[in-house]
This record gives C-alpha cells, structure tokens and sequence, in this order.
C-alpha cells in the first residue's frame, strides 16, 4: 500500500527524504536502492518530486519512479514533460540487457521486481541511466 501524509513539493533532495519517510511501501527498500544508485550515476543528477514520486534531472527531468506498480518499483525514462520528438531516445540507447521496456521514441520504462533483480542488473541500469542523461 502506498502512503503519505503529505506531498513534499519545491525543496529538492530535502522534499524527497521526506517524502521517502513518510512512505509506505512494499517495495520501499527496492526505491532507496534505486534511488542510491541513480544518485551515485553523475554529480549533476538532482532531485525533486514530480508526478507523486522521486524524480531525478540535470537540465531536465530524466527519470521518474511510478509507485503506482504492484509487483515490484517502475521508474519512468522520459525526456521531460512533453514529448521530444527531435530526440529519437530508442535509437541512441545502448541496452543489450532489453530493460527498457518502450512506450514511444522518448519514454521507456525499468521494472525491478526485488532487491535481487536489482543487484544483478546493476551495471546495465547505470549504463542505461548514464546514456538518458546525456539526452536531457
């Protein structure tokens, strides 16, 4: 179950660390995992929420967690906020392991169904988030 009592909004890592500790969730060690190693990626990879959940950009939002997935954590790869159709995302990234799942030429989804699948993964996630910041 996904619980809240209030939405942090407009104060970077701050409003996430407290959204993160007001949340309630099953999957909530799988998000601080991913959430670690997002942030571990590049310097310049900031945070924020947006859409309800963490968020992550440099220049432009990059990569958002749907909390909303009931078997296991789902973070949404996008280009911002409105479709970039002079960023062909599907072509440029490199991703032998298919874990983007692709829901257009600019947003692809990660699903992870445990801290395991996490762990074996690992190295393929971060050459999948390295490649997406370098389109924002």
């Amino acid at each position: 179950m996904l619980k809240r009592s209030r939405t942090p909004t407009g104060g970077g890592a701050t409003d996430v660390e407290a959204f993160l500790t007001e949340l309630e969730h099953p999957f909530k060690r799988e998000i601080l995992a991913l959430r670690a190693i997002i942030r571990e990626v590049d310097p310049a990879i900031r945070e924020s929420i947006k859409w309800n959940a963490p968020s992550f950009s440099t220049t432009e939002h990059f990569a958002t967690f749907q909390l909303r997935h009931q078997d296991g954590v789902q973070i949404v790869f996008h280009l911002g906020a409105k479709p970039r159709p002079d960023v062909q995302a599907r072509t440029s990234i490199d991703d032998p392991q298919a874990l983007l799942e692709w829901r257009g030429d600019d947003r692809a989804l990660v699903s992870f169904r445990d801290l395991r699948e996490i762990a074996a993964r690992k190295s393929a996630f971060v050459k999948v988030v390295r490649q997406w910041v370098t389109l924002v």
